[in-house]
């Protein structure tokens, strides 16, 4: 058998496995060597046989490595993985989170298109809308991510792309990706899926009618909190346009972070299952607590949209939030009697970690527009990680003994 033979064999094989299968296996092609892990391709440039041979990769008419920029073995390996996750022709890497959002809107839109925004996402990508994009003469306006008949009523002649996270950050408002899916399509625009809270392993959007899905790798993708990247994943046309913006501007993911982004898809499963029933027990726990006035969580059976969230996802993942006291001094206090948690912004690490959102994740909004998204002065959010729940829920007490 020729090793051609073999690879399509092999490729064949994964296309059919399961989801844990392929977070282990998918995309790896080992070298000469015969390595069982894999490698880090830590160099910037390639070596080509002939002028000839440079001229044809430079040119597209040969496929194969010509610059770390965009293209890069472990890169690629990683962009092929994520695409087997969710489903996808094809994965394209980028330097972070916010890298995937903007090269997506860079590469598929122009000058006089308008983008149509769930209110309730990450607060940075508010800013990059409204302020830079916005330099541009690419218009945005923002809706409930949970009224469609929102998004309906706000679509123009020139809207070109629906966005939106869901779950919601911080508040855990659960989309009907079907539904926006339906609506984009009927007025030719893509729905982009932040898939970052539920990661491949709870909810596949694309699978739901979604086009295209971000990612920030730095959350559980990693799972570890040692690397930053992003990723954006959907149909070849469209990650083709995306992979040549990342040509030409450079917001490039590194070797060294792609391998550790490799490492971290082959637990994901296994750690997004640890992380959902770990949250699901603390939301319901500080509910029945005095000192807490609201729990966000849509794992709870009294969330607002529980049943739409069990109908697209397989758990709830691991970011909770809730409202303690009535200010932001009430939620400083909470967060500051905490002794094992870490006060970060960070989240889908394996260590819990907790932040007061109106003054960092979305502390660049106006008060308005945190009005607007829900986002309290004494809301606080927590990231779920690995440590017994036990553990956790005394860590908790401490803030609510505080207050």
């Amino acid at each position: 058998m020729t090793e051609q033979d073999y690879l399509a064999q092999r490729q064949a094989v994964l296309a059919e496995a399961e989801l844990d299968t392929r977070a282990v296996r998918a995309g790896q092609v080992r070298t000469a060597e015969g390595e069982h892990a894999e490698p880090i391709f830590m160099t910037s440039s390639y070596v080509f046989a002939s002028a000839a041979e440079a001229a044809a990769r430079f040119s597209g008419e040969q496929a194969g490595n010509v610059y770390s920029r965009y293209t890069n073995p472990t890169v690629r390996t990683f962009e092929e993985r994520i695409a087997a996750l969710e489903g996808a022709e094809m994965g394209v890497a980028t330097a972070s989170g916010m890298a995937a959002i903007l090269s997506t809107c860079m590469a598929l839109l122009q000058s006089g298109d308008h983008i149509v925004c769930s209110r309730s996402v990450f607060g940075t990508t508010t800013v990059l809308l409204t302020k830079y994009l916005a330099k541009l003469g690419i218009d945005a306006t923002f809706v409930s991510p949970i009224d469609v008949q929102q998004w309906r009523d706000v679509i123009r002649p020139n809207t070109k792309m629906l966005l939106l996270e869901t779950p919601s950050n911080p508040l855990s408002e659960i989309a009907d990706i079907r539904a926006l899916a339906d609506v984009a399509h009927q007025h030719n625009a893509w729905l982009v899926v932040d898939n970052c809270f539920c990661t491949p392993a709870l909810q596949q959007p694309l699978a739901l009618g979604a086009d295209i899905v971000v990612h920030s790798a730095t959350k559980y993708l990693d799972g570890q909190g040692r690397a930053v990247g992003g990723a954006v994943v959907g149909r070849r046309e469209q990650m083709n346009e995306v992979l040549g913006f990342i040509r030409t501007a450079g917001p490039s993911m590194s070797p060294f972070n792609a391998w550790v982004f490799l490492k971290g898809l082959e637990t994901l499963r296994l750690r997004m299952t640890a992380h959902s029933a770990s949250a699901l027990a603390l939301a319901t726990w500080l509910q029945e607590q005095a000192g807490v006035k609201k729990v966000y969580y849509s794992g709870l059976p009294d969330h607002p949209q529980h049943a739409l969230a069990a109908s697209q996802q397989k758990a709830f993942g691991g970011v909770l939030s809730f409202e303690v006291g009535s200010d932001k001094d009430a939620a400083w206090r909470f967060i500051d009697a905490t002794r094992l948690v870490s006060i970060t912004a960070n989240l889908g690490d394996a260590k819990t970690t907790i932040v007061h959102p109106a003054t960092t994740t979305h502390g660049r909004l106006s008060p308005e527009q945190r009005q607007q998204a829900g986002i309290a002065d004494n809301l606080i959010r927590v990231s779920v990680g690995l440590e017994d729940i036990e553990d956790l829920r005394k860590d908790m007490q401490r803030g609510l003994g505080a207050l």
